[in-house]
């Protein structure tokens, strides 16, 4: 390797080891291997106790419910001085709703490849290239989650395989992903198609250069990005699929704007976004179970946030609120919603160590005659979270 290739790679390794969920100032113990490889282990767990007022979509009644979120152990590092590796296990969810000893399973597992700060590849299981949100890393938001549904796009959900290149120029001004991969499958798909994602943001301020964002970067960082993604995949499902006829192809559309502007009187945070997924109508034609109603839907988030300059007792303290609303294409009209929530984190040691609170109120425009899930209800979760 050449001099001038070198000092390339250094200069873009840390980025590589950043582009993880947990950033580098959240690392665990590390094992090194040879003159270049590395490998650094984390555990990060979020428990939840979360209050509904109904049960399930044939109970009413009133529910409190204490479970693991998010519960995982991430290996992360370099195999040379430019071939990175990332694998996470996950059992998240466990003891949800009395589902207990879930399963673990790899959240992600893939190779990263930096050429230089300009060409980056990805190549495995890792997290889809569309929305800001979905790639705002989850252990590091600015309101207790992301949301439930708009953030998650109707097929890859949070993860897809495939291949992307990215990589950021104009003095990480402009970062720009394309990425390939496998999208909807299955018997359902008129024809198996590759799914195709591109997306490219602009930063006034501080860069945003890692292929992962963050929800807060809790006043480290003046921070203005403006992005924008376009999500496609062909013949991904039947308009009438007991006949096996009309053949809808899926695509998405987003915009989206962050900021965080620290001061001496505190840190503000505020964000925002615009969705839109459809598939030709298919949800409203006679289309195979497994579509989503997802599949066709518009909508958008504004979240904003406040965090105190001082310390209040050991911790520091934010507050947030957050405002979706949600207009699903399906006929039925049951779906469209808005969810409005306020809030706060305490983090007693950054995002390693904290504690959230949130009230939401989620409102049906329709009310569902049977599905309590489909109605009015409010929701107050109480969250505990380690990274280490």
């Amino acid at each position: 390797m050449n001099s001038q290739f070198r000092r390339i790679r250094q200069g873009a390794l840390p980025l590589a080891v950043m582009m993880a969920a947990v950033s580098n100032v959240q690392a665990g113990p590390t094992i090194t291997y040879g003159e270049q490889g590395f490998v650094t282990l984390n555990y990060a767990v979020q428990m939840w106790g979360q209050y509904q007022d109904y049960t399930s979509n044939t109970d009413s009644g009133e529910t409190t419910d204490l479970f693991l979120r998010r519960n995982r152990i991430t290996l992360s590092g370099q195999y040379n001085d430019y071939v990175g590796f990332y694998a996470q296990l996950e059992a998240g969810n466990d003891s949800k709703e009395g589902v207990n000893d879930k399963n673990v399973f790899y959240r992600d597992a893939y190779l990263t490849l930096d050429w230089s700060d300009s060409v980056r590849f990805i190549a495995g299981r890792f997290k889809n290239t569309f929305t800001r949100e979905n790639l705002e890393a989850c252990l590091e938001p600015l309101t207790l989650d992301r949301a439930e549904r708009l953030a998650y796009t109707p097929f890859g959900g949070t993860r897809d395989t495939g291949v992307a290149m990215w990589g950021n120029m104009a003095d990480a001004k402009f970062q720009y992903r394309v990425m390939v991969s496998d999208g909807r499958e299955g018997d359902e798909v008129v024809e198996d198609s590759p799914r195709l994602t591109a997306r490219a943001h602009w930063t006034f301020w501080d860069p945003e250069y890692d292929y992962g964002y963050r929800g807060t970067y809790l006043g480290t960082r003046k921070v203005l990005t403006i992005g924008a993604a376009y999500d496609m995949q062909n013949d991904v499902a039947y308009a009438d699929y007991p006949s096996r006829t009309g053949a809808s192809d899926y695509e998405a559309w987003t915009v989206d704007a962050f900021m965080e502007y620290p001061t001496s009187q505190g840190t503000v945070t505020a964000s925002a976004a615009y969705m839109d997924f459809s598939t030709d109508d298919a949800i409203n034609g006679s289309p195979d179970p497994a579509l989503p109603p997802t599949s066709e839907l518009d909508g958008y988030y504004v979240k904003a946030g406040y965090l105190l300059p001082n310390k209040v007792g050991v911790g520091r303290l934010q507050f947030f609120a957050r405002y979706e609303d949600l207009d699903y294409g399906v006929d039925s009209g049951y779906y469209t919603n808005t969810w409005k929530s306020v809030g706060a984190n305490y983090y007693i040691n950054g995002q390693q160590l904290k504690v959230t609170f949130e009230y939401a109120n989620v409102d049906y425009d329709k009310q569902h005659p049977t599905l309590q899930s489909l109605r009015d209800h409010d929701q107050v979760t109480l969250g505990l979270q380690l990274i280490f």
